[in-house]
């Protein structure tokens, strides 16, 4: 499908955290696969070329690989569906194609208002409803409101599951907080176990599932091709951060952050360093509001671009390119600076070309294309 967007990449700086390190600037040709859907929100690669794809409002769908888009599949359950919640983040299992199963993370209604809920299922063989849908981890305590899930998936090479958890906005105190979920990353087996060596097993007055603590508002998780895990997470106004969450590490918010309150002020004591809690690896300020979040491990841009960690927008709708070395950003390059819509998640498929969804009323699935220069 032709597009009329401008599409040169151009190289800046977004954060003070680093220097400028010149890369050689690159294009990128977007393809709209798929247009229409309903503020999609997450992206799985089927078999064959197709693409599972989460819309917000509470619908899952298969988008076949010449772009027709599927009727929603029946067997989820009833979900929250406001502001910022509803149906969000999907992983399918690391051995899809012999067991079907796939991870779904949505806003789970409930006694007290709403919260955060992973939940596993499986596709079933005419493709056309979850079958055995059972949640596997549900965050607590459950709060009215509509913001501040997090709710995104990463399966760990040893076969856990990882899930961001957002503070809720008002409870921000909590993230500090070790007796809830607020704030928090956590870890589970697929089944909803707890990992024997999660860091607070044992500890009185904390749960279990916790693997850090101290997070914002955590919309962004991958893995990076030596199976470490990173997260972004949206600041305040400004303070929009990465962190590499290691067991038991504190990452500060809102003891210490970048940003302040929206509209102008401190948050707390207005501190951005305290004995004890984490610095991010990154941070942009003023915010980009950022949301999905892969690396690009192949070589189809060429090699230059091998190793980048690519992040979303929904405050600018652009896609980032970071340049990183080892576990440092050492420069940006932004991308798609003409979408018009909101960059929701981004992930690399199996051809090794990256893919964007974009959240809008009438939202896309986009390939990025590489273009050659002269």
């Amino acid at each position: 499908m032709a597009i009329a967007w401008a599409c040169v990449a151009s190289l800046c700086v977004a954060s003070p955290v680093f220097a400028q390190t010149p890369t050689k600037a690159e294009r990128v040709q977007p393809e709209i696969i798929a247009e229409g859907l309903e503020h999609a929100w997450a992206l799985g690669f089927l078999p064959g070329g197709r693409f599972l794809v989460t819309e917000r409002v509470g619908r899952l769908r298969i988008i076949e690989a010449d772009g027709r888009i599927g009727a929603p599949l029946a067997g989820l359950p009833r979900i929250d569906v406001g502001g910022q919640g509803g149906l969000l983040d999907l992983a399918l299992d690391n051995n899809f194609e012999r067991n079907r199963t796939l991870f779904l993370c949505f806003t789970e209604p409930g006694e007290g208002g709403n919260s955060t809920a992973l939940a596993r299922a499986e596709l079933s063989a005419d493709e056309r409803t979850l079958n055995h849908f059972r949640v596997i981890f549900s965050q607590q305590p459950k709060l009215p409101g509509r913001h501040h899930f997090g709710c995104r998936i990463v399966e760990r090479a040893d076969g856990t599951l990882m899930l961001t958890l957002g503070e809720r906005f008002n409870r921000m105190n909590d993230a500090q907080r070790l007796d809830n979920h607020l704030g928090k990353l956590v870890r589970v087996h697929k089944d909803g176990r707890v990992p024997a060596d999660n860091p607070f097993v044992g500890h009185a007055q904390a749960r279990p599932e916790i693997f850090s603590l101290g997070h914002r508002n955590p919309q962004g998780a991958t893995l990076d091709s030596q199976g470490r895990l990173w997260i972004h997470e949206h600041g305040p106004q400004g303070g929009d951060e990465i962190n590499l969450p290691q067991p038991g590490k504190n990452y500060g918010w809102p003891v210490i952050t970048y940003g302040e309150h929206y509209g102008g002020g401190k948050i707390g004591a207005g501190i951005t360093h305290a004995p004890g809690l984490e610095q991010p690896i990154h941070h942009w300020t003023p915010s980009i509001a950022p949301s999905g979040m892969a690396f690009l491990n192949s070589d189809r841009y060429g090699a230059a671009w091998r190793g980048s960690l690519f992040v979303g927008s929904v405050k600018f709708g652009f896609l980032t390119r970071l340049v990183v070395s080892d576990t440092n950003v050492i420069g940006e390059e932004r991308l798609l600076q003409s979408i018009g819509q909101w960059t929701r998640d981004v992930r690399q498929g199996p051809d090794g070309l990256m893919y964007v969804l974009t959240d809008a009323p009438n939202g896309r699935l986009i390939r990025l294309n590489p273009v050659r220069q002269p």
